[in-house]
């Protein structure tokens, strides 16, 4: 894979374009895609947590929501996000093991990179690309993740819900599969986190033919007050469509 034969933060040889075509979009969402499960599978095999791999894939879709795609190698970009997201989370790694893993994940039968000219010039463009994001980002590096907002709501559904119903149908281990997904695509730096929290676990009580007693509100307004179901209707569209991506990428 380019990205780790020849680092460089720079594509120089990519052709500029100003002005993207719809199917450059289309094109670019198909490679953010791939790229953000270069990132989770990476962060898996490193013995990364869920948080940090999210902080990773958000940190990368930041970072392109003002750059682009046709300036910056994206696995380098990718590999860099890892490298901050285990300081930021204070799980931290070191640039070898990411180096190494990555390239394993693109020559599965290679050996680790030797400590040459190669390896210490793919360090270098990992550690630079590192400030390059701190500064693109304005050094806003944390994040609030949907992951504590759904937790508490899979508390709160458990209560509502009677035991046989929520035994018989994996509402739970279904959420938090849609939740992971989601960080394939920008969802998490377009919407609040308890937005998105809400939006998975609709899903996955839809899923299943899964009703709450009715009440005076919805269910969802009880949980969230400032979301509407315009807007739980929009992110569930959104997260379908990076299932769409999903068979055309693989």
């Amino acid at each position: 894979m380019e990205a780790v034969e020849q680092p460089r933060i720079m594509a120089s040889d990519r052709h500029v374009i100003d002005q993207p075509t719809e199917s450059d979009c289309s094109a670019d969402m198909n490679t953010h895609f791939v790229v953000c499960r270069f990132i989770m599978e990476t962060g898996v095999k490193l013995g990364m947590q869920s948080v940090p791999i999210a902080t990773a894939c958000s940190l990368y879709h930041r970072f392109f929501q003002s750059a682009s795609l046709r300036v910056y190698e994206p696995f380098l970009v990718a590999m860099s996000a890892i490298y901050l997201a285990g300081k930021v989370e204070e799980q931290h790694l070191r640039t070898r093991d990411i180096i190494n893993v990555s390239h394993k994940y693109f020559e599965v039968d290679s050996e680790p990179l030797e400590l040459n000219s190669q390896f210490w010039e793919l360090r270098d463009s990992v550690v630079q690309c590192e400030l390059l994001i701190l500064r693109q980002l304005n050094f806003q590096v944390s994040f609030q993740h949907p992951h504590k907002y759904l937790l508490h709501y899979l508390l709160s559904l458990k209560a509502l819900l009677n035991r046989h119903a929520w035994s018989r149908t994996p509402i739970c281990e279904t959420a938090w599969a849609l939740l992971r997904d989601s960080y394939h695509g920008p969802l998490c730096v377009e919407h609040d986190p308890q937005h998105l929290a809400v939006a998975v676990l609709h899903l996955a009580l839809q899923a299943y033919g899964v009703e709450l007693p009715q009440g005076e509100a919805e269910w969802w307004q009880v949980f969230c007050e400032d979301i509407t179901k315009s807007t739980i209707d929009t992110i569930i569209s959104k997260l379908l469509e990076l299932y769409d991506m999903e068979a055309k990428c693989t």
